[in-house]
């Protein structure tokens, strides 16, 4: 398959690339060459294969979700640079933009 200069440039304004025209020029030889790669795979016969998501059996890689014991409230707010006056709280600035 063949693109077009026009094409290769209006594709370029999409990707939101500044191309030179000696770089369009590469670009739409070598974007060619990739679709007509593409569309010799269209010539392969895959009635015979099962769809399949994946090609590796999948398995879970993460780590069993265990309850442990956390901090306490106080362990937390020992900690914080300003907390409320019955320490039960943190307190921040207040960051307001005009």
């Amino acid at each position: 398959m063949s693109l077009t200069h026009a094409q290769v440039s209006h594709i370029a304004d999409l990707a939101k690339l500044e191309l030179t025209d000696i770089e369009i020029e590469r670009m739409t030889q070598q974007l060619a060459a990739i679709l007509e790669y593409a569309e010799r795979l269209n010539e392969l016969d895959t009635d015979a294969i099962p769809p399949t998501a994946s090609v590796i059996p999948n398995q879970n890689v993460m780590r069993a979700d265990v309850v442990t014991p956390s901090l306490t409230r106080e362990q937390v707010l020992q900690n914080a640079p300003d907390t409320d006056a019955a320490h039960e709280f943190f307190r921040v600035r207040a960051i307001l933009e005009d």
